[in-house]
């Protein structure tokens, strides 16, 4: 049986009213990972708060040329940006762990509706003013003996959480 390509995948496109912000994401890696996770989910837009280097070899190869297709923005004042998006109906929801956070699969489907998600930086996670303007605050549950994991990871689980039907 052979194996599906780009071009052949079974999977119908399908764009949600979903909106990635990144709070400071740092590696090259990860913001590759975040183009391509975004494309396979179908996000409509990304935001950062800092330029990008698409000149990164690194974060080219972990993209695919997602990078090229998937809609991103800058934003140097992300609070306003994401205020102005609540303003037009949108939920805000953080992924980040907090004493007030809930799992992220009690709040599934919210990508049917108009939503943001916001991923932070690799060491310092969403920073308190943006937390403060989320609507919720969501975790990943683990099971090991650490708090956290890759933010491309977690976007991942996250993603998949919040679009599955």
């Amino acid at each position: 049986m052979p194996q599906h390509n780009h071009h052949t995948s079974p999977f119908p496109k399908n764009t949600h009213p979903l909106i990635v912000v990144c709070d400071t994401l740092q590696s090259p890696a990860n913001i590759g990972a975040v183009f391509r996770l975004c494309d396979a989910f179908g996000v409509a837009e990304v935001i950062f708060n800092q330029a990008i280097d698409f000149s990164s070899n690194r974060l080219r190869r972990t993209a695919r040329n997602t990078e090229m297709t998937v809609k991103h923005t800058i934003s140097k004042d992300i609070p306003t940006t994401i205020s102005s998006y609540q303003k037009k109906g949108y939920v805000v929801v953080a992924l980040e762990i907090s004493e007030n956070s809930v799992p992220v699969s009690a709040i599934t489907s919210l990508a049917k509706n108009k939503t943001i998600l916001v991923i932070g930086n690799e060491r310092n996670g969403i920073s308190e003013r943006i937390l403060e303007l989320a609507n919720h605050v969501v975790h990943i549950t683990m099971h090991g003996t650490n708090s956290s994991m890759n933010v491309a990871q977690a976007t991942a689980i996250a993603l998949y959480e919040l679009t599955k039907p």
